[in-house]
């Protein structure tokens, strides 16, 4: 099917993106009005797109430590044609993240219109 295709490869543009910290391909992925989410520490933060951008931005990247990836789908869930909650897993550096990404397709494709992260886990 194509909406799965497409869901698919936006998937892995997400990936890509982290992995490589490339801004044309996190840009490309991330809707402009994403918000991320996060509440390991207790209480709940709230961090507008632009401020994780700053963040890739600013990253050593994993591919630049010739890392080996480790990225995973655990989930997608159908919330219609257009609309999906995708469960993924992948290391950044020592980090094992548990993301949710909520992604709305749209004129431009398949974009991350709310992300919910958990630090899953440090690896040595």
């Amino acid at each position: 099917m194509r909406r799965d295709t497409e869901l698919l490869d936006a998937i892995q543009t997400y990936f890509d993106a982290l992995y490589a910290c490339d801004l044309a391909l996190f840009d490309q992925v991330f809707h402009p009005a994403c918000t991320l989410f996060d509440a390991d520490e207790g209480r709940i933060t709230v961090d507008p797109i632009a401020d994780y951008r700053q963040v890739i931005a600013k990253r050593v990247s994993p591919v630049s430590r010739a890392q080996d990836r480790e990225d995973e789908i655990i989930l997608i869930d159908w919330l219609s044609p257009k609309a999906a909650t995708v469960k993924v897993r992948l290391r950044i550096h020592a980090n094992v993240f548990i993301d949710h990404l909520c992604f709305a397709r749209g004129a431009e494709g398949w974009r991350i219109v709310a992300k919910v992260w958990h630090l899953e886990s440090v690896k040595a």
